[in-house]
């Protein structure tokens, strides 16, 4: 493995890493060591979402999309790339509109090929583990094009969803309609895993279900809204055999995706599709949050390395997988093939083989 360095004129060298923002300070989780890079805060996206979030704006002035105008997004954006090179934005599906079109309005103005919008199907806190290992892979030889394309395949490593009190409004797993009548029912629990694999399991019955867990070590990490966390941390963890436990604070857009915030108000539009959203960040509501993924930068570095590289036929970036994280172009179609050879498949997917057996195997007890 081997870690990326810019040496200076004085003669030392300093780790100039891509840049990995992020939409939400809570989205930033502490790294296990002191050389994993933090994540840029984009604070012009979070003045988008609550015009509070700038702390020096007079409400009375507070221009319409936040206190941040299109000009300081544009600065803050512009001194990013000019720092580090490619900025990587990690943005939650479930946001508002409006950011993801400040977004991309920031990117049009720069004209830029090195600003990369990604959007995972992952809950918040699985999107803040995401991160955490984008973090890390940063200080790795791998250039902006596989960090951004890595997304994709590191995501089908995490295992992510909540302990929730009601599932009545939950629209991003499948619910049958027993589990939804059931919701109603006072003092209700229910176990759901989003990602790899949407499952949902009742917690307030006479059996002790849980949930379909990974087959390597993970580190897991969990936040608390209004719902107890002793099923996550008692049953949940030993379940999966967990290498630790982390606890850290609940994403505020964790009520959103998991719609179990107060329903209205300013900020919550911009479900998928759906006007109106589903909470108010800073009502979480009746939800416990966790996420578990792997926390080895070496079996990352693995993951990622045992993929082959292609390049964009349209920024010239490296990639993997069939789609470049920078500009969305799909991968240029292979040249023809004999008419009994099975297509190369470039698709992401859980890995096999030698990307497999790099996986570590799960803690015992």
């Amino acid at each position: 493995m081997v870690l990326r360095q810019e040496c200076t004129e004085t003669g030392g060298c300093a780790s100039v890493p891509t840049a990995i923002a992020v939409t939400s300070p809570d989205l930033v989780l502490s790294a296990s060591d002191r050389h994993t890079p933090s994540a840029a805060v984009l604070q012009s996206v979070m003045a988008a979402q609550d015009p509070k979030a700038d702390p020096k704006a007079d409400p009375k002035r507070v221009p319409k999309g936040g206190a941040y105008s299109l000009d300081r997004a544009i600065v803050e954006m512009h001194t990013l790339i000019e720092h580090h090179g490619y900025v990587i934005v990690l943005c939650p599906e479930s946001v508002p509109d409006l950011v993801v079109h400040r977004l991309h309005a920031v990117r049009s103005v720069l004209e830029s090929d090195r600003i990369a919008i990604l959007r995972p199907e992952l809950p918040p806190l699985g999107l803040a583990v995401l991160a955490l290992q984008l973090r890390q892979l940063t200080m790795c030889d791998f250039s902006p094009g596989v960090l951004a394309s890595a997304a994709r395949l590191l995501a089908h490593y995490i295992y992510a969803g909540a302990v929730l009190g009601s599932v009545a409004r939950l629209d991003r797993v499948p619910v049958s309609l027993k589990a939804h009548a059931k919701s109603w029912m006072p003092g209700a629990q229910f176990a759901v895993l989003a990602t790899p694999q949407p499952e949902l399991v009742r917690l307030t019955g006479p059996e002790s279900p849980t949930l379909a867990g990974p087959a390597f070590g993970t580190r897991m990490f969990y936040a608390a809204g209004q719902q107890p966390t002793d099923w996550i941390t008692g049953t949940l963890a030993p379940a999966w055999q967990v290498q630790g436990i982390v606890e850290t604070r609940l994403p505020a857009e964790s009520a959103r995706w998991w719609a179990t915030g107060k329903q209205g108000g300013l900020g919550m539009q911009g479900g998928p599709g759906k006007p109106g959203g589903h909470g108010r960040p800073g009502n979480p509501g009746k939800i416990a949050e966790f996420a578990a993924a792997i926390p080895d930068i070496s079996v990352l570095y693995q993951l990622v390395s045992s993929v082959r590289r292609e390049t964009c036929h349209w920024c010239g970036l490296e990639l993997i997988g069939d789609r470049c994280g920078f500009c969305a172009a799909p991968l240029a179609d292979p040249p023809a093939t004999a008419p009994h050879a099975p297509p190369p498949g470039r698709a992401l997917a859980p890995a096999t083989g030698p990307a497999r057996a790099a996986l570590p195997p799960a803690a015992r007890p």
